[in-house]
């Protein structure tokens, strides 16, 4: 279905004023946010509250903060972690906190499990914390940066000083392993104005052929750092380009790109091999804000680099280069099968920045096939694939609390889900989605939260069966998730 739709430029930004499915309600809090029909097979299986002993009161919000999620005990079933960090920036885009200081366990029931550290502010973005089975005992672990202040140190949000890195135990929270490496621990903020350093994700790999992933990878502003399952020191690598928008993506990704069983790092601006040595170094466009390894061309793994539109081999040589004209920013890109045309994968490119406009490209052809725009969402980021109907049917595509049929351009609401609280508490308040198989056949279901609030959503597709659920195990998409802010 094509709507016809009307499009206003106003000061708050860009405001949809169309037609039926997208007419933007009074009720509101953010003019700009639409609605749609809510998707009629979307079920609202859970609705988990966030444990109150693990919520957190600044002014007058209270909430919890950023999620993760893994089978913490070993019992086939997800659960949650909640987090927040200290030191953040006094103002600014980067309010909140970058060291994780506060950790809160809790099972799909909504029961506690266990709880480290207190207090804690709202991340600054997704931060330094992931939940992996990195010991090979079907129970996962979290592996996060932890705030430890020391009063001969001084540190702040722009030093890692007072940070040390640690394993901790999935069902009891005891630390396993903890190590400061100077690696890490001697990193300062370089760049002018906090964007390269404000992002430090923690990233599950396997850099050195192992059974399962067992190594851990981390950026911190022009540094990449890279730790094996004992926390010692595998290899660091820096980049020469640090600038405002000139810069590698500020969150890289892993993946197995050159086929010999160990995983590279995608930065946009290079690829890493697995040894830390680069594949190849190329700087191919401003705005490289999302990247990825994944299957491109019959199969074929390649770099994908938003950075004016680019898809690359191992070895550096282009494959698709759209350019300036046709992606001047590209802020975010998703590739998967979402056409169901028989002629591979399609990328999908949030082109222009920050805004709702999206171009699809065939992995066929190269080329962008289609243009449209996707609903309002508080800073415009988010888009995630969805295996809604099966990984051999064709994706959904998630933005904002809705899911999209890119084939028809057409979006519907999620029953149930409350309006996101946007940029008047936080940079981050709006709906973070990790997709995974929770509770049911092989179809996803949604795993929702915004971090300025107390609750968690899942949502499955119907019809529901139960029976046929096997148990959760968690994958790339889970412990790696493509969390944008």
């Amino acid at each position: 279905m094509r709507m016809a739709r009307t499009f206003v430029v106003t000061s708050a930004g860009l405001m949809l004023i169309g037609i039926g499915l997208f007419a933007a309600p009074t009720e509101a809090a953010d003019p700009r946010l639409q609605h749609a029909p809510a998707r009629k097979d979307a079920l609202l299986y859970r609705k988990v509250a966030i444990p109150k002993q693990f919520l957190a009161t600044v002014g007058k919000r209270t909430f919890g903060g950023d999620i993760r999620i893994g089978d913490l005990d070993g019992d086939g079933r997800c659960d949650f972690l909640v987090y927040r960090c200290n030191h953040g920036a006094p103002s600014g885009a980067h309010v909140g906190g970058v060291k994780p200081a506060f950790l809160g366990a809790f099972d799909i029931e909504g029961k506690p499990l266990w709880q480290a550290g207190k207090g804690g502010n709202q991340p600054s973005r997704p931060m330094s914390v992931a939940i992996h089975d990195m010991l090979g005992d079907r129970a996962a672990e979290v592996i996060c940066f932890w705030h430890r202040p020391d009063p001969a140190i001084k540190a702040d949000w722009q030093s890692l000083a007072d940070v040390v890195v640690q394993i901790r135990d999935g069902r009891t929270g005891k630390v396993l392993r903890q190590a400061a490496p100077k690696a890490i621990t001697e990193r300062r903020r370089k760049d002018p104005v906090g964007a390269n350093w404000i992002h430090q994700r923690l990233l599950i790999a396997n850099f050195r052929g192992t059974n399962a992933p067992r190594d851990v990878v981390v950026k911190l502003g022009d540094t990449y750092v890279a730790l094996d399952e004992r926390l010692d020191v595998l290899w660091t690598y820096q980049t020469k380009w640090t600038r405002y928008s000139q810069c590698p993506a500020y969150i890289p990704s892993v993946g197995d790109i050159d086929g010999d069983g160990r995983d590279e790092l995608n930065g946009g601006y290079f690829v890493i091999d697995h040894d830390g040595k680069p594949l190849w170094e190329n700087k191919l466009g401003d705005n490289m804000d999302s990247v990825a390894i994944t299957e491109w061309d019959n199969g074929q793994m390649r770099a994908i680099c938003s950075g004016f539109g680019h898809v690359m081999d191992h070895r550096g040589r282009t494959i698709v280069g759209l350019g300036r004209q046709l992606v001047p920013h590209g802020q975010e890109v998703r590739v998967a099968d979402f056409l169901a045309d028989g002629k591979g994968p399609e990328m999908i490119i949030r082109y222009n920045g920050h805004k709702t406009d999206v171009c699809v490209v065939s992995s066929d052809s190269g080329t962008i096939v289609d243009r449209f725009k996707l609903n309002f969402s508080p800073t415009n980021v988010g888009m995630e694939s969805v295996f809604w109907n099966g990984p051999d049917k064709p994706a959904l595509l998630y933005n904002g609390s809705w899911l999209w049929d890119v084939k028809q351009r057409r979006g519907w609401q999620l029953p149930g889900l409350p309006p996101p609280n946007g940029n008047d508490f936080h940079r981050m308040g709006f709906h973070h989605m990790i997709p995974a198989n929770l509770c049911g056949d092989r179809r996803e279901e949604l795993v929702i939260w915004d971090p300025t609030a107390k609750d968690i959503y899942i949502y499955s597709p119907k019809p529901f069966n139960k029976s046929e659920y096997t148990g959760y195990r968690a994958g790339p998409r889970q412990y790696n998730p493509r969390l944008m802010d």
